[in-house]
């Protein structure tokens, strides 16, 4: 959950190395640090609390000069933010210095060890362990570098990604991995390294995905050189990276959030692209071709995910079991991968993941694999874990997504479930052809129908400050609402800490409507389908109790917005579709009110983008 950024090379490493501590600071930002190997071989160290520009003004006065640095922006884990335990952190003889993004399991025995031989620490975190366990074996064993790395590492129990400097040997960078991303760059006689692709992609399209258990050698004037933990060469895959610079830019928007929140219609048009023919009357997945027994086949389909993607999942769930007629589980893959659950050869579990790099969906994914499920899985980062570890899957091509609260990956993400359903079901021959043809042309229409939710911005901004007041609020939806309540729930409190819930609305009067009073603002999901009636009658259960009721509505519809607050009206779509343009305002809500209230809406506090650790 943290982000790494490293350099070796002819150009000024700390402008590049702060460049890409900013491309990254979506993955942590309660610390930030460098180290720098400057031309007279002193290893320097600077590190700050709080935000990258923390750093960069503590760095003002200081030396930064060396063309071979690494740097680190902290999601923390052990210890609290500070500037102690930020980042990278000295070996005792301040020979080495680290960086790390993961957990070391063991840490404090091996730190007990550690002590009882007379090594000394200077911070609370299971990083500095590390690197003073690798200068100790480096001292005691007399060994270069890279073996010490690799007698430590052996030693280790948990995940990691790591890159190390030696001061006494500044030609070098020592990078690896374990369950945690690690990118390395290849450019023209130098070298770059990254947690994801987005501090590369400005030097180089060459880059090297490392995989699990593997060190990376990264010397000036020599070719890359990847090994394993034991010795062994690995064969090197250069992967070529098409990211388009400006994705990962604001574009003239004052958040990312609120871009992403833009970006959905062309978005979902590339996610569709190739997959919805321009006829709008069939759908194409390679993975259903490729796989097309192995899926048929399927008694039963787990989802496993975490979060947002979860909520996708939920809806992935319905509209699958309803069109191929299998049924479907949606798991929590935190609690799948401890539960011992009952999976065998005839399930497919699906697993979602906007990174790629969730440990929680990664180990879920491992257990399905040894108990013999075929895997499919859904992500948007490209060359990341989960696709490497899946039989096959579908990318949801919904370009980089910066801001840490999910908004288009969350729609591609149901995008490419509602794809899945209809193609498995054109192929079980589970489906009325005239339904598939009227869901096909549904689909291929929703990026405009979203477009004109987007319409609604300015009116969901107004009615945003009335309720930037509130400490709670509390969400209804039926039926394929009924997620997308769950979502609005989630997006609100991620980014405003406005304290929210999402609710089945006929769960209501099973607890929630004592709470339901002239300061409880509801959000409920009343669109015209074939759960209206009954949402009506809840809603008029709100009224009855002073509660104040903001209402997503069809066009025109005339009742409700007699009772309701506030209304926003969303376009006609096919019920199985309504998440894709419900979500919208609930999005936009979420955001404004969080900028009513001053909070950093692209950083919430205590949360990172790419949840790599447990």
């Amino acid at each position: 959950m943290c982000g790494i950024v490293g350099y070796l090379g002819k150009r000024d490493a700390f402008p590049i190395l702060i460049k890409g501590l900013r491309r990254l600071e979506y993955r942590g930002y309660d610390s930030s640090g460098v180290a720098l190997i400057n031309g007279g071989s002193d290893l320097n160290v600077y590190k700050s609390k709080g935000k990258v520009d923390n750093l960069c003004e503590y760095c003002n006065d200081k030396d930064v000069s060396g063309t071979v640095g690494i740097a680190h922006t902290r999601w923390a884990t052990h210890g609290e933010p500070s500037s102690r335990n930020a980042h990278p952190h000295y070996s005792e003889s301040r020979r080495l210095a680290i960086i790390h993004n993961g957990i070391i399991e063991n840490y404090a025995d091996i730190k007990s060890k550690l002590q009882q031989k007379g090594v000394h620490f200077q911070s609370d975190t299971d990083t500095e362990v590390l690197v003073q366990l690798v200068e100790y074996i480096m001292t005691r064993k007399q060994l270069p570098l890279l073996e010490a790395v690799q007698v430590a590492l052996y030693q280790v129990i948990g995940a990691y990604a790591i890159a190390i400097l030696d001061k006494e040997d500044p030609d070098q960078i020592i990078a690896a991995r374990k369950q945690s991303p690690l990118v390395v760059g290849i450019g023209d006689d130098e070298f770059f390294l990254g947690s994801d692709a987005s501090p590369i992609v400005e030097y180089t399209d060459k880059v090297v995905y490392l995989e699990d258990g593997n060190i990376a050698v990264i010397r000036r004037g020599e070719e890359l050189h990847v090994v394993s933990i034991l010795g062994q060469e690995q064969e090197l895959n250069i992967r070529k990276i098409d990211i388009d610079l400006g994705q990962i830019e604001k574009g003239g928007f004052p958040h990312f959030m609120l871009k992403e929140i833009f970006e959905q219609p062309e978005c979902l048009t590339n996610c569709m692209r190739g997959r919805v023919n321009v006829e709008a009357d069939h759908v194409t997945l390679s993975a259903l071709i490729d796989y097309r027994r192995q899926l048929l086949q399927a008694k039963r389909i787990v989802i496993v995910a975490c979060g947002t993607s979860w909520h996708a999942g939920l809806i992935g769930k319905q509209i699958i079991e309803t069109l191929c007629r299998i049924p479907v589980e949606v798991e929590y893959a935190s609690e799948f991968r401890y539960r011992n659950p009952v999976v065998t050869k005839d399930d497919v579990v699906v697993a979602i993941s906007q990174s790629g790099e969730t440990a929680d969906t990664l180990a879920a994914i491992q257990l399905a694999k040894q108990k013999g499920a075929f895997i499919y899985g859904i992500c948007n980062a490209i060359g990341s874990s989960i696709p490497r570890a899946t039989d096959t899957g579908t990318y949801i091509h919904v370009g980089p997504e910066i801001g840490v609260a999910s908004t288009k990956a969350f729609t591609g993400q149901v995008t490419v479930l509602t794809m899945f359903a209809l193609a498995l079901a054109e192929a079980k021959g589970t489906v009325v052809r005239e339904e598939y043809l009227k869901i096909v042309k549904g689909l291929s229409e929703i990026p405009e129908r979203i477009r004109e939710v987007l319409e609604t911005n300015d009116r969901v901004k107004d009615l945003a400050r009335t309720f930037t007041y509130a400490h709670n609020f509390l969400y209804l939806g039926r039926g394929f609402s009924y997620p997308v309540a769950l979502e609005g729930a989630l997006k609100l409190k991620e980014i405003s800490y406005i304290h929210a819930e999402g609710y089945p609305a006929a769960e209501m009067k099973h607890g929630p409507i004592a709470l339901i009073d002239s300061d409880m603002p509801v959000v409920v999901i009343a669109t015209h389908n074939g759960m209206y009636e009954k949402v009506l009658s809840n809603i008029q259960e709100i009224k009855a109790r002073q509660g104040r009721i903001i209402a997503l509505v069809s066009k025109g519809d005339k009742t409700i917005s007699q009772i309701a607050d506030e209304v926003i009206e969303l376009p006609d779509v096919q019920e199985c579709l309504e998440p894709l343009v419900a979500t919208i305002p609930l999005q936009l809500l979420a955001y404004h009110v969080a900028v009513c209230k001053g909070k950093n809406v692209d950083q919430p506090r205590n949360l990172a983008k790419s949840v790599t650790v447990e």
